[in-house]
């Protein structure tokens, strides 16, 4: 195996995170600003109440994303595994 393997292995390892992270991390983005935002023109300086929108919004979408999410993480999966045998010849 050459280094321009190694490298598209790590590149594709990096998209496949980017791809099932991304979701939950726009989700925390967005609701975060609106929780911020909400505590900004309330004064209201509660720590669950940015703590608990999070949480409960990152499980929605984790609840609605997670068999494309395992689709993706197994496709590569799968991909690593049949490409295992052209390394050892």
């Amino acid at each position: 195996m050459n280094s321009d393997v190694a490298l598209f292995w790590v590149q594709e390892a990096i998209k496949v995170a980017i791809m099932v992270i991304g979701p939950l991390l726009g989700t925390a983005l967005v609701v975060g600003l609106i929780v911020s935002l909400f505590q900004a023109i309330t004064s209201i300086q509660e720590m669950t109440l940015a703590f608990i929108p999070k949480i409960l919004a990152i499980a929605l979408i984790l609840l609605f994303f997670s068999p494309w999410m395992l689709e993706i993480l197994t496709d590569f999966t799968t991909g690593v595994m049949n490409f295992i045998p052209q390394v050892s010849k």
